[in-house]
């Protein structure tokens, strides 16, 4: 049995990247576009309701408050740990193709987190998280950032899921904290860690904070002071972490 297309509702206005993950994620059997207690859910597998969200996942946090109580959610979020950049010329053809400096990491999950930690706490809640490699189409239409130099992101498209991450509750977040993390521990330290930006830890210790994984024990100057929350913590012979 194939995938079952639902009327194709909210296709026509899909992005290339969004639409792409559907086709990739979905198995036989399942249903997509699906209304919901007048959602329209992206991928409906058995029981579960699947939304595939490719950024600013917060603009979902009053649908999934609503749909966790009565379903099973599972959120779906790509990061792109390779990206091309694609420049079009005026008349729409490729005028230059390079490689993007940037790597995104699994840790950078935790500026979509932000706006719904409390999220992950929740029985019916699951995040799963998407490696990719992308292409991000560009154009010199003057209306895009001035860090572009006014050139506009009108697409991004998929070109290889390279690993995938499922967090279905709070402890499965554990070991993105680094072996070497001393404890109690900065942000500071944190980002030294993972030789990621301090903006990263603070995202990463709020959201782990929100979520009971992690505990404010104090001050260090004017920096917080971050351990591990007694709940997660096993004897020192069974191993680090719970």
């Amino acid at each position: 049995m194939g995938v079952v297309l639902s009327g194709g509702i909210g296709t026509l206005a899909e992005r290339s990247l969004h639409a792409a993950l559907k086709e990739w994620y979905a198995q036989p059997g399942d249903r997509c576009e699906v209304d919901v207690d007048g959602y329209v859910i992206d991928i409906v597998r058995s029981e579960m309701l699947i939304e595939i969200q490719t950024r600013h996942c917060g603009k979902l946090k009053r649908k999934l408050e609503r749909l966790i109580e009565n379903h099973p959610v599972r959120l779906v979020h790509p990061i792109a740990q390779e990206r091309r950049l694609v420049k079009l010329g005026q008349g729409g053809e490729i005028d230059e193709r390079r490689k993007s400096p940037r790597r995104g990491r699994i840790e950078h999950v935790f500026g979509e987190l932000v706006s719904i930690p409390h999220l992950i706490a929740h029985p019916l809640f699951e995040l799963e998280v998407l490696i990719i490699r992308e292409e991000e189409i560009r154009s010199n239409d003057g209306c895009g950032s001035w860090r572009r130099k006014g050139w506009s992101i009108v697409d991004r498209r998929l070109v290889e899921v390279l690993d995938r991450h499922l967090f279905q509750r709070p402890a499965d977040f554990l070991p993105l904290l680094p072996d070497n993390l001393p404890q109690p521990f900065t942000n500071r330290s944190l980002a030294q860690a993972l030789r990621q930006r301090v903006s990263v830890a603070q995202k990463m210790t709020y959201c782990l904070v929100k979520m009971g994984v992690l505990q404010t024990v104090g001050k260090q100057g004017n920096a917080h002071l971050y351990s591990i929350g007694s709940a997660f913590l096993v004897p020192e012979s069974a191993g680090r972490l719970a």
